[in-house]
């Protein structure tokens, strides 16, 4: 998009920043849910913030393959069409959904809300669960083979074909657990003790390819190394979760848990997944 680069820079750094912080240990979802039923969750009944409305908060710029033309409305990209599918869950028209901006780091501090709910790749996080709520997780990122440009892993079209490759990876995260149990390379992987060694090491050609969350990859060939390339995602226990964002104690945090878990037993969140984190973003699943 064009866009100074600088901005891009920050903004994305925000979500490398997260998504790095969910790479050591995996999240579980601390929202206070309860059970509702569905003739509970209707327009009529719900107290949105305006009466048979639903506000929808993100960041802007608003980036894909989380949205299209940084245009929340469109209901493309990954997150726009999350929006849309629970509004429509609720019984919420497209015309009914307004959107609002909210900063990223705004989003989780304590306080009140001037949305019904925020999408914009937020971690679900003990800590940020003390000051809000979240609903049931609709991600939860996979891991992802960034290969170096020229290297025989960038050619790979399954975890098999990575297994003589040279892979990079942080100590102590899941993604290092991934590597051993997913892919089980036939030489170690080759560990570094942090996230800037492991970019460091691709760069320079010390490894074939590195292995990171989904996020974090999209981040990493978009910002840091643009001549990499994202090989394909694979899924692995452990995996950094997103969910949608509420105001402490928000009425609506039952009804939108409900709605996506919906959305996910139905196949539609898996349709969605795959539409934009897979074929948009150019990361096949790795089998």
């Amino acid at each position: 998009m064009p866009r100074p680069r600088l901005r891009i820079m920050i903004v994305l750094s925000a979500l490398a920043l997260t998504a790095l912080a969910g790479c050591g240990e995996s999240s579980s979802n601390e929202s206070t849910t309860t059970s509702v039923s569905a003739s509970d969750c209707t327009p009529e009944k719900l107290q949105t913030k305006t009466s048979g409305e639903l506000t929808v908060a993100t960041d802007k710029p608003a980036y894909p393959p989380y949205f299209v033309d940084d245009d929340p409305t469109n209901g493309k990209g990954f997150e726009s069409a999350v929006a849309y599918a629970i509004a429509d869950q609720l019984g919420f028209s497209e015309e009914d959904v307004h959107w609002t901006v909210e900063p990223f780091n705004a989003s989780y501090a304590p306080g009140p809300k001037d949305f019904d709910f925020d999408v914009n790749q937020i971690s679900i996080t003990p800590a940020r669960a003390q000051h809000v709520d979240f609903s049931a997780p609709y991600y939860t990122a996979n891991q992802a083979v960034v290969a170096a440009k020229g290297s025989e892993a960038e050619n790979a079209t399954s975890l098999a074909d990575l297994e003589d490759a040279a892979i990079g990876v942080q100590i102590g995260t899941t993604s290092l657990d991934a590597v051993n149990s997913e892919i089980q390379p036939s030489g170690d992987p080759k560990v570094f003790n942090d996230s800037n060694d492991v970019v460091t090491a691709l760069k320079e050609g010390q490894v074939d390819a590195i292995v990171t969350d989904l996020p974090t990859a999209l981040y990493l060939t978009a910002v840091q190394v643009p001549d990499a390339t994202v090989v394909g995602q694979f899924s692995a226990p452990g995996g950094d979760q997103w969910g949608a964002l509420l105001g402490t104690g928000s009425p609506l945090t039952a009804c939108v848990s409900q709605a996506i878990d919906e959305l996910r037993s139905s196949g539609t969140l898996a349709k969605i997944q795959d539409r934009w984190m897979s074929k948009a973003a150019d990361a096949p699943v790795l089998d």
